[in-house]
């Protein structure tokens, strides 16, 4: 299919995509940059398609590239190619991957989350590393979660970090967003336990009654949770910690937690 070229630093459309970085003009505009040809794809195999594809002319060709282009005309987007200078000042790196996808933001209101679909859930309250927000989904992926309900001022999930670190998972994983007040009367309308690693009133985490939907929660990375969201939970455990820290990385957490509660429930 035919490619629209930009050559200028000034244009309108760059300056667009330059702006989807900051979280105020990706919410405005309801959209977000995806980097790199292997995301993209995933964001492909998983039913998602850019609205538009950026290239850098000269690129060496590849496979996938061109499938992607296929699928993004079937589609009705728009295939633009540019020059390396303009993708790096795009997306902020010396080194910009030759690709980058302009995507719709998606709903991710509480509602269209479907706890029957799967007996692990992630929940976040108040996280705020990217990074940690991205590993979260991608373990979620990992263990076959059902997806991520972020809760109160998590941050953004379609931010570039939080993308990268997902490798992927944001478009394979549900993502739901609320507030405190909004998720516990929605969890108590029907089934599910909430967890928590916690000190408070805990168990050990391994052999614990886990039962499915098992929605685990894990609180800010620096804070922890609240005590009253903790008091809220169903199940509270405690994990070992035999050196001198006194706690996980809050998606490390999550992660241990979410295995044992696999093993539990399969």
């Amino acid at each position: 299919m035919s490619a629209r070229h930009i050559t200028g630093f000034s244009n309108p459309t760059v300056k667009y995509w330059r702006s989807l970085r900051d979280k105020k003009h990706r919410k405005r505009a309801g959209q977000f940059l995806v980097e790199g040809l292997r995301l993209l794809e995933d964001a492909r195999q998983a039913g998602r398609m850019p609205r538009q594809l950026v290239m850098a002319e000269g690129r060496d060709p590849h496979p996938l590239l061109s499938k992607l282009e296929n699928a993004i005309g079937d589609a009705g987007g728009e295939v633009i190619t540019t020059t390396p200078d303009i993708l790096s000042k795009v997306t902020g790196k010396s080194n910009a991957q030759s690709v980058v996808g302009v995507f719709d933001e998606w709903d991710t209101g509480l509602g269209r989350i479907e706890r029957d679909t799967a007996s692990i859930w992630l929940v976040a309250q108040d996280l705020r590393d990217p990074g940690n927000l991205g590993t979260m989904l991608r373990t979620g992926d990992a263990v076959g979660a059902g997806g991520l309900i972020l809760i109160d001022d998590c941050a953004d999930p379609f931010s570039a970090e939080a993308v990268r670190a997902s490798m992927g998972a944001v478009f394979t994983q549900s993502l739901a967003r609320a507030r405190w007040d909004e998720f516990v009367p929605w969890l108590r309308g029907g089934a599910g336990q909430l967890v928590a690693a916690s000190l408070r009133d805990a168990v050990p985490y391994r052999g614990a009654s886990y039962q499915a939907p098992c929605f685990i929660l894990i609180g800010n990375e620096s804070q922890g949770l609240p005590e009253a969201y903790e008091a809220e939970c169903d199940l509270r455990v405690t994990m070992p910690m035999k050196g001198r820290a006194d706690s996980l990385n809050a998606a490390v957490a999550g992660a241990v937690l979410a295995y044992e509660v696999l093993a539990a429930l399969d």
